[in-house]
């Protein structure tokens, strides 16, 4: 969390708790003060200037807004609980990109994996057994290859890629559509707690007391295509959420895949579509790690890797420690190539990431 002082982060969690101050307009109202205390205690005429709803310039000062944000700090000295905001330098660069980024984040567990390579899988609630465990199998192996998986806590393939990535020891990270304080779906409680217990993270956006409202979860499948450099569809019916899912992560630039399935099987057909519609077909996961990598590993002697020249992220890593960001900057390539390539150096035992920044590993 950024330096900041108590008052402007209750200016700051008071406006986020305002219901019709979506992010878009947060930002807007942000922008034309110099920070969250100005614009908290500026004239309701202001706020109509800037077109926002005379209904939020009035709640802004409400008792109810004032405990609900007294709630929240509280929450925010327990252990494990953060706060990423839009100005923090540790937001995750992939989620900064988008257009309606989310101006805050609570996280309850390691907030560091948001800035780490990540592998999006999503699918059906109402899986079948075959889809249920490719999420798993699927999920083992990325996790293993050392990809972070996100996905929403949702039943059914959501849950069993989080778990599968949890069986080997991988990490992975929940994003909600509800509060942190009113997880659902219940039945997935006991999950959350073991996914912030092997070094995961529980995410959301929403107000700590948020319960669970069908219009935040479109809001919340923007967050997980968002944080991830691909979205990986598992099983879905052409009306499911995760081809919304899979839609928006076509529209931030991220690569989509899709498993297809029986032709017999209303499950598969969300997927055939996706396929039709261009997302690369996946048989094994070896059809993502090569797409996400961008190229074929293959074995090199010790005598042919010194002859090598030395790859340019590592070249900048061992003359200091760098973010993902400042990697990107210096060698003027995309966020999204430059985790890739991360990803592969540290499978490799190249590199390592350590309180956000990647540094080059000497043994």
């Amino acid at each position: 969390m950024p330096s900041i002082s108590p008052a402007e982060l209750e200016a700051r969690l008071r406006l986020h708790l305002l219901p019709e101050l979506g992010p878009r307009r947060l930002h807007k109202l942000l922008s034309a003060f110099p920070d969250a205390s100005s614009a908290l205690s500026a004239p309701a005429s202001a706020w109509r200037s800037l077109g926002l709803p005379a209904s939020c310039a009035e709640a802004r000062r409400s008792p109810a807004i004032r405990e609900r944000a007294a709630a929240s700090l509280v929450w925010l000295e327990a252990p494990g609980h953060h706060l990423l905001m839009w100005d923090d330098p540790a937001y995750p660069g992939l989620l900064e990109e988008l257009p309606d980024v989310p101006p805050l984040l609570f996280i309850e567990g390691d907030p560091g994996l948001l800035e780490r390579p990540q592998l999006a899988m999503v699918g059906s609630r109402r899986a079948s057994r075959p889809g249920l465990d490719n999420a798993t199998a699927f999920a083992r192996s990325l996790a293993r290859g050392g990809f972070v998986i996100t996905s929403g806590l949702a039943l059914g393939i959501d849950g069993a890629a989080h778990q599968g990535a949890l069986d080997v020891g991988g990490k992975t990270i929940a994003v909600l559509g509800t509060g942190l304080q009113c997880l659902y779906p219940r039945r997935h409680l006991g999950l959350a707690a073991r996914i912030v217990e092997g070094g995961g993270a529980v995410v959301s956006e929403l107000p700590l007391d948020c319960p669970p409202q069908a219009a935040n979860f479109p809001r919340r499948n923007r967050i997980i295509s968002g944080l991830s450099l691909g979205v990986l569809v598992v099983e879905a019916s052409p009306s499911s959420g995760s081809l919304i899912t899979a839609r928006l992560a076509a529209e931030q630039g991220r690569e989509v895949y899709a498993i297809p399935g029986s032709i017999h099987h209303p499950g598969a057909r969300g997927c055939h579509q996706l396929i039709r519609q261009g997302a690369a077909l996946v048989e094994s996961v070896d059809d993502v790690l090569q797409a996400l990598r961008g190229w074929q590993q293959t074995p090199a002697t010790p005598e042919a890797q010194r002859s090598e020249p030395m790859h340019p992220l590592l070249a900048q890593l061992h003359a200091a420690p760098m973010s993902s960001e400042a990697l990107a900057d210096a060698v003027n390539q995309p966020l999204s190539e430059i985790l890739a390539a991360l990803t592969e150096l540290e499978i490799e035992g190249l590199v390592a990431c350590e309180n956000g920044r990647w540094v080059a590993c000497t043994g």
